[in-house]
């Protein structure tokens, strides 16, 4: 059964439905967030992945739409190990054109789930980007897929763009390769680099953030770097390090949006980018005048106050955010962070994707990425 979700509780499907103006095209896109397969009886990674599935085409229906409309697709195993089990079903789902996709580990709300899946959908003309010069996907997904003036880049992980297989190195290498197969994408869908707006980076390790950083901003424009949000998951390859999954788009009114008081800091990301009628917020934590409090629900707090501060910069409030992410470094703490959004948030507002990731920081608690739509 489908039970769309009216405020926070946790373990139902939620939908939201975004749309805008792409300049001379309308698009609209559709969230559904957190859908598991967990049932009556928890079943195997076989069976919750078929369960989850056919829960998302049920919620997809309900829209008008069909597991051909997904266009991003973002996957949380409990275990690594349920890989490629979860990849032969999952290709009987998406058998023809799948969506991009990216797929970690994570700590799942739902004790008893071993797979978790958020997805956004498309109404409007879906480009496949398949580059020449980019070996084919030996898993079910895309290398990037196209809707109007924007271009979902399925998460990228360093392989040889002439093989598919793994190269090995350090994260500078391999964060090097991922952004040169990103690149490749970008070249094929008549874009680059400037038009990326936000990034989400998944590490294996916290203490190669630095290095992944480093290498990062020598493939984003300095002056207006995507939005992102960086957190700590395993990944599906021992070989990877970090994979790199981001959204390009195509504007004249890029800006930069920073908070009132805030500032960008020296980090390889802006606090927000505005496309004019879209705005990609990065992840923030929960810093402020008197620095980082120690508990959870004061983290929250100041995060969306952080945030709150990014959308008034571009004359937005939460009632425009249509997307939400969030990262709770200890999943047994999101009861009380559930409290203060709950508390801070408008009623009606997008149930976020939640997954239990550690951050990178020791002290921080929890991270949390919008995005907003006029």
């Amino acid at each position: 059964m489908i039970v769309t979700r009216v405020g926070w509780l946790a373990l139902s499907i939620a939908v939201f439905v975004g749309s805008y103006e792409l300049q001379a095209q309308d698009a609209e896109f559709v969230y559904i967030s957190n859908v598991t397969g967990v049932g009556e009886d928890s079943g195997d990674i076989e069976v919750q992945t078929t369960r989850a599935l056919e829960n998302l085409g049920e919620a997809l229906q309900e829209h008008g739409l069909g597991y051909e409309h997904v266009v991003v697709s973002n996957v949380f195993l409990k275990d690594t190990r349920h890989f490629q089990m979860m990849n032969q079903i999952y290709r009987g789902f998406f058998s023809t054109d799948p969506p991009t996709r990216a797929t970690v580990q994570a700590d799942l709300l739902d004790p008893d789930a071993l797979f978790q899946i958020s997805v956004v959908a498309a109404r409007g003309e879906k480009q496949i980007i398949s580059p020449a010069s980019l070996q084919s996907p030996e898993l079910p997904y895309s290398w990037g897929i196209k809707v109007g003036k924007t271009l979902f880049i399925s998460g990228a992980t360093s392989r040889n763009p002439e093989t598919y297989q793994p190269v090995s190195g350090d994260v500078s290498t391999q964060t090097d390769r991922v952004f040169g197969n990103v690149g490749l994408i970008l070249e094929e869908a008549g874009m680059d680099y400037g038009d990326l707006v936000v990034c989400k980076v998944f590490l294996e390790d916290g203490r190669i953030f630095g290095g992944m950083n480093s290498a990062y901003r020598e493939f984003v424009p300095a002056d207006d770097p995507p939005a992102r949000a960086t957190v700590r998951s395993r990944l599906m390859n021992p070989v990877f390090n970090t994979e790199i999954q981001c959204i390009a788009e195509e504007s004249s009114e890029r800006s930069v949006v920073i908070g009132e008081g805030r500032s960008r800091s020296r980090s390889p990301f802006s606090p927000g980018i505005s496309t004019g009628n879209r705005l990609y917020l990065s992840g923030m934590v929960g810093s402020g005048e008197g620095g980082v409090p120690s508990d959870v629900q004061g983290q929250t707090r100041n995060t969306l106050a952080n945030l709150e501060a990014t959308l008034a910069a571009a004359d937005m409030d939460f009632t425009n955010v249509v997307d939400t992410w969030v990262y709770v470094t200890d999943i047994r703490q999101w009861a009380q962070v559930e409290e203060v959004l709950a508390e801070v948030l408008p009623e009606g507002s997008p149930t976020p994707t939640i997954i239990g990731a550690p951050l990178m920081g020791a002290t921080l608690l929890v991270e949390i990425q919008m995005t907003a739509e006029r």
